[in-house]
Order: structure tokens, then sequence, then C-alpha cells
């Protein structure tokens, strides 16, 4: 019977919370299913743990920022071409590409104009709503459908003229380190003037990040200490930036406690008062776990030229999601330690601010809310592309 026919997946996955959807999806394939699924293409350890014997490793596409693109971009086109002809001779059921736009979209067009009859979806909408818009309607010819994490994209999807979309939820909403935080969070908390104020330090896990953000919060840390604050400061770091984040804080008046440990990572947010911490992913996270919050970023030079492209209000996910400002943002020469030090009060405190803040947070985990499990439902979306 067609249905006892094992499905081939062909997937293109870089980053590590790519391959971390990838091997959700594929699992989720199987479950729904009751199929056998054999996996070509490109993915990390979650998806290599699932069978996939990857043609190249994904951190080989794994490059962020526009300078990183431009810089590696002859490897990069070898690499695109090397997949795309693998994936279109291996005639898979469907191909899924995952984040990743600048390498995995080149290779969804190739694999299209190869042979037009393999379903491409890809999941993680490309940021289209903030900038360079035009991308949405270009993606209409070679992507069949395209898998959102955040609930307002499908309909700027619509709105930009792309390829249809389903939102499906985002992995953070179901996460028990995440939701482990959020109830610690929940808690009645002391928010006397008096007491130790926990703050969490977040300055990126990119090296540019770090080197642009680690001076300023420094001297932040320092400016709240001379108004009289007794501070615990906790900087969840990750492994590839840990001795630059070590060299950077060595100056500091008070020295963070570095954390590694994935698990101690999501006790330090359960029991933050406040944090500052570098525009990214890492906003959303805190705002699910009910961490007040204030975003800085400092754009690479590239980038500062490349900035009059970017069409969207706010950088700050919890914003876009919540569609009113709820984070604080600051950029650039913006990232003034004097002003960072009163705001970190505000919040440090039981204040509207706070409140705002947390209210806003409530509102972004209402809106990210979805009935079924985000793999589930990208299954199911995969699985009406899939002929048999």
């Amino acid at each position: 019977m067609a249905s006892d026919k094992p499905l081939k997946i062909a997937i293109v996955a870089g980053e590590e919370s790519g391959d971390l959807l990838g091997a959700d999806l594929i699992q989720a394939l199987k479950r729904t299913t009751g199929r056998e699924v054999r996996l070509v293409g490109i993915g990390g350890r979650h998806l290599q743990a699932l069978g996939l014997i990857p043609l190249f490793e994904g951190s080989e596409i794994a490059l962020t920022g526009l300078s990183a693109v431009l810089r590696d971009l002859p490897r990069l086109m070898r690499r695109i071409s090397q997949t795309a002809g693998a994936v279109a001779g291996e005639k898979p059921d469907c191909l899924i590409t995952i984040d990743s736009p600048d390498f995995s979209l080149r290779v969804a067009k190739k694999v299209r104009a190869a042979d037009p009859a393999i379903p491409i979806v890809h999941y993680v909408c490309p940021s289209v709503w903030a900038w360079r818009p035009g991308r949405a309607v270009a993606m209409r010819p070679y992507v069949d459908h395209i898998l959102c994490i955040l609930p307002f994209e499908v309909k700027e999807l619509a709105r930009l003229g792309g390829p249809p979309g389903t939102y499906v939820g985002h992995r953070l909403t179901h996460d028990p380190g995440v939701l482990g935080a959020a109830k610690a969070q929940s808690l009645p908390r002391d928010l006397s003037e008096d007491r130790v104020k926990t703050l969490l330090v977040l300055p990126g896990s990119r090296r540019g990040e770090v080197r642009r953000l680690v001076g300023p919060f420094g001297k932040t840390v320092s400016i709240l200490r001379a108004r009289g604050h007794r501070l615990r400061l906790l900087l969840p770091t990750v492994p590839h930036v840990a001795d630059l984040v070590r060299t950077s804080v060595a100056s500091w008046d008070e020295k963070p406690e570095i954390i590694l440990d994935p698990e101690r990572k999501w006790q330090a947010f359960g029991k933050a008062d406040a944090a500052l911490i570098a525009s990214g992913t890492v906003s959303l996270e805190l705002a699910l776990s009910g961490v007040p919050m204030i975003s800085c970023y400092r754009l690479d030079p590239v980038m500062r030229i490349a900035q009059r492209l970017i069409t969207v209000w706010s950088a700050a996910l919890p914003n876009l999601i919540a569609d009113r400002p709820v984070v604080t943002e600051h950029y650039n020469e913006y990232v003034r330690p004097h002003y960072l030090a009163r705001q970190l009060e505000a919040l440090f405190s039981d204040t509207a601010y706070r409140t705002w803040q947390k209210d806003g947070f409530a509102e972004v985990g209402r809106r990210m809310a979805t009935g079924r499990p985000s793999g589930d439902i990208a299954a199911g979306v995969v699985m009406g592309y899939i002929k048999g």
C-alpha cells in the first residue's frame, strides 16, 4: 500500500535552532503518519540522530550578518549548487528548507528549476516584514508554503504577495525551561528598595555583539552600584563566546556569575528581577518567562549602511507580537549607560513601568498560543503537499 511506503524527505538546516525545528518536524511526521522517514540533505546532530547523513556539516552555512555572507560568498555558491544537485537527484517526496534564507532559499530556487515536481516547504518565515519586503513575492515561484513561527507573519506574507503561510507556533511556548522560569516569575517577589537585585546580563551570542555591548553594559552596572544598588549579576552565555565574555568582564566593578549550563540558565531567568540584553531571540525567551528587560543593539559597520532598508517599526519580537511597545529599545549611539541604569531601576521596583511590561508579556503569550504542538501542525502542512 502507498501508505506503507517510506517517506523520503530532503532537508536543509544550518543553524542549531533550525536543526532542532527539523528534528521536531521529522519526529512529528513519523508519529502522525506511522511511516518510516528517510532523510537526505544537510543538518546537525539532532537530525543526524534521526538518520540523516549530511552532505556536509550544517555549521558551514550557519553564517549570520551581511558581512559574513559577503565574505564567504564564493564557497557558499559552490555549496548551494552541490546541495541543489544532490536534492534534485534524490527526487524526494518533499524538500523542507529551514531558516538560513541566504543559503536555503537559493537551494530551493535551483531545485525548483531542476525538478518542478518536488514540493518545497520553507520553515521560519524570512523577515520580509522587517526589511527587503520584495523577497516575499520573489519566493512565490519556488516556495509552495511557509511555516511561520510568529503569529503576525501569515498576514504579512499575504499583504506582501508572498507564498501562503501557516502559523505553527514557536518551540519556546512549550519549552520546559521557559515554563519553569515563568512559574518561578509568577511567585510573589520581594521588590523592596534595600534588597539585593538580581540582574541578568545578556550581551549576545555572537562575538561582534559581545564586543560592542559588553563595555556599555559594564558601565551601566558601575552606575547602578554608584547609585546605591546591591547587585547579583548572572550572565548566561554559550560556549563559543564564553572565553571572550570572561575576558571582557574581568575589569567590571562587580563580577557576574557566568553560566554555561542550560538548566542553570533557566533557573537564572526564574530568579531575575530584570535583564539587560542584546536584541535578539532572547527577548522572546525572557518575555515568555516574564522577565522585565531593556533591549540594546549596536550594528556592525555594514549593517549601519544597510539599516535604511529596514521597514519594521521595532526590532524587539515581543513588541511585534503584541503590536505595541512592550520592551524599550536602545540602538547604536543611544546605548547610553546612565539612561540604561535609570530604566533598570524602574524595573527593579513595583512600578507602573514593570507592570506595563508584565502585562505586555502576558499578551505575547496569548497571541502565540496554539491548540496543538507545532511539529504536528507543521507535519500536517507538509503531508498536504506529498502525493500518495
